[in-house]
């Protein structure tokens, strides 16, 4: 049995993956899919969080064999999370199948200002430093990652509950904040077949960033139009409708080039 690891981005749990992980699995069902927490965020909240992107990797394969969960693996990964998903598959290839890694941006492919927005630097650091007051939180980083208002809406209660439940603490953000910005890019071109999955309007990460990515490993990249950072909030659909055209092709970096959604949300 093939499992999919889903790996989301900084301070967010398994449970933001929503309705998207039960979409991945009913049209999977050959499939395990498993979405992990990383330490500091979920159910290993009460964990510090590593400051080294390499140590998470590691951490995931540990606990993964801890609980009789073999591979091999597919990883679909978000953000941070992708770094995880490129570490991981540099440092075990053996374990991986393959990668889908969406909205991510990677040192020194990219530049700081791309990586990062920084007209969002103070609102990150707000979110990270400040307590929260009535949900507040959750609305901002609902407004910095979708575009999707109607999606969003459908979320925020749930979101709410769950940061109340399982808090991040304030180091760990911070934390997980350090290991980001310091993490490199291999040298060398992933070894398992690739995916990149990128949102044209992520008010958070440049898309530009994943182009840049797929030109360097001369991989395949699907663009969104219209979604914002959080791609499997904003159109699970097709999301995984791009994840079901790559395994069919069989192979990343020939035959799929670059496609686009269409405007499910309206052009801009």
């Amino acid at each position: 049995m093939t499992t999919w690891i889903l790996l989301r981005g900084l301070t967010r749990e398994s449970g933001h993956w929503g309705a998207f992980a039960a979409l991945l699995q009913h049209r999977h069902p050959e499939s395990r899919v498993v979405a992990l927490d990383l330490p500091g965020n979920g159910s290993f909240n009460h964990q510090p969080s590593p400051t080294r992107i390499e140590a998470m990797s590691r951490w995931c394969r540990d606990h993964l064999r801890s609980q009789g969960i073999a591979p091999p693996y597919r990883l679909l990964a978000m953000s941070m999370g992708a770094m995880v998903a490129v570490d991981w598959v540099a440092s075990a290839p053996n374990q991986i199948l393959g990668c889908v890694l969406i909205n991510t941006s990677l040192r020194p492919v990219s530049r700081w200002y791309r990586r990062l927005r920084p007209r969002n630097y103070a609102a990150l650091l707000a979110l990270a430093l400040t307590p929260d007051a009535g949900g507040g939180h959750e609305r901002t980083i609902l407004r910095l990652t979708s575009r999707n208002p109607v999606a969003a809406a459908a979320v925020l209660d749930e979101w709410t509950r769950l940061r109340s439940a399982r808090p991040v603490s304030t180091a760990n953000a911070l934390r997980q904040l350090l290991a980001a910005s310091r993490y490199r890019a291999p040298t060398t071109v992933p070894a398992a077949p690739l995916l990149l999955l990128t949102s044209r309007r992520d008010a958070l990460v440049d898309w530009r960033c994943s182009q840049a990515l797929a030109q360097r490993w001369h991989t395949d990249i699907a663009i969104h139009q219209t979604a914002g950072h959080d791609l499997t909030l904003d159109d699970a659909a097709w999301v995984v409708d791009q994840i079901e055209r790559w395994l069919a092709a069989g192979r990343s970096g020939t035959g799929l080039g670059v496609t686009r959604a269409p405007g499910r949300q309206g052009e801009v």
